[in-house]
């Protein structure tokens, strides 16, 4: 009977120890999903490795993150999904992908909203864009910043793009930013929404033979193989949004979060660099790809062409997003 009762006890122990062991997120085997559709050239995939070796560094290998670039697990509107699902844990997606579910945070894209980069950073890192980033909680989403892509800059097979009319009769490739699409219709392209995984094919076959993208993209995704001209009309910033499955993280112990948040936040802060620091190069590379740049573009003229833009958008969603980020833009 003593020995039953020492083996039952001896049994309770291990349970316990088990249990403790398993319900640790401290493991050594919590592995995290991360994943992104840019190729492994592009900045994303720099910012995706370096966040990748900090978290695995501070935590000391409890926690393991593996990288899927280039759309392998979907296009940028299933990554949404599959991270808000828990398929994925992480995604880094354009914030104009959002659009559907958080139909204000396409403010951020309107054409013309950021006059530079500073003016982008302090918006989107200030009360304004946290906000949007808070608003995400609600579809299980735990927004960690945002990385960028750059401001966007228009390619074509006619010619070069100096002033608005320059875009009739173009067959625009364009991103899920309805804002953008309204701006080229606007201006008398034709635009067809193309997922990114896509795009160089649908070049390649003429079944359209413009686009816009920043210039890491153009250059990272090789469209200066299938597009002639480059026009830096830089006529919209694009940021990007590095998120997580909100469940997820609220499973992690306190330390844990902090790290992924600052791990998070210093990587963002060094792909934001790296965008700015290397672009002239990355423009550099594009033309001694034979790719024609002109930068002689009329911004005065496509500024007030948009007009009509803004207040479509003022119209469909009201005007508070807008008045907040051109508030904090002054601030």
């Amino acid at each position: 009977m003593k020995i039953i009762k020492s083996f039952l006890t001896s049994l309770g122990l291990i349970s316990v120890m088990t249990l403790t062991v398993f319900s640790s997120d401290s493991m050594a085997d919590i592995t995290f999903k991360l994943a992104h559709s840019a190729p492994k050239s592009d900045l994303q995939q720099t910012m995706s490795l370096y966040f990748k070796k900090e978290v695995e560094a501070h935590s000391h290998g409890d926690i393991k993150v593996n990288i899927f670039p280039h759309g392998q697990l979907g296009t940028d509107s299933q990554l949404i999904q599959e991270t808000r699902l828990g398929v994925i844990t992480f995604s880094i997606v354009g914030l104009n992908n959002y659009s559907g579910l958080l139909p204000e945070s396409s403010a951020f894209t309107l054409p013309f909203m950021f006059p530079n980069r500073k003016t982008a950073y302090k918006v989107l890192d200030g009360k304004v864009g946290q906000s949007v980033l808070a608003n995400m909680e609600q579809f299980g989403i735990k927004g960690l910043g945002y990385p960028e892509n750059g401001y966007r800059n228009i390619t074509n097979n006619r010619g070069p793009i100096r002033e608005p009319s320059d875009l009739k009769g173009l067959r625009m490739r364009v991103n899920g930013s309805k804002a953008l699409n309204d701006m080229f219709a606007l201006l008398g392209a034709n635009p067809t929404q193309i997922p990114a995984s896509e795009l160089y094919n649908a070049l390649e076959t003429n079944v359209v033979n413009a686009q816009d993208q920043p210039i890491p993209v153009t250059l990272s995704y090789k469209l200066y193989e299938v597009q002639k001209y480059l026009s830096l009309t830089q006529h919209a910033y694009s940021p990007l949004v590095f998120v997580m499955n909100l469940k997820k993280f609220n499973k992690l112990s306190p330390e844990n979060q902090k790290i992924i948040m600052s791990s998070a936040k210093d990587a963002i802060a060094m792909q934001r660099k790296l965008s700015v620091d290397k672009e002239a190069k990355m423009i550099s590379e594009l033309e001694a790809h034979g790719m024609k740049v002109n930068r002689d573009v009329d911004t005065a003229a496509f500024q007030k062409a948009v007009k009509p833009v803004w207040n479509a958008f003022i119209k469909q969603y009201g005007d508070k997003m807008v008045n907040e980020i051109l508030a904090a833009s002054k601030q």
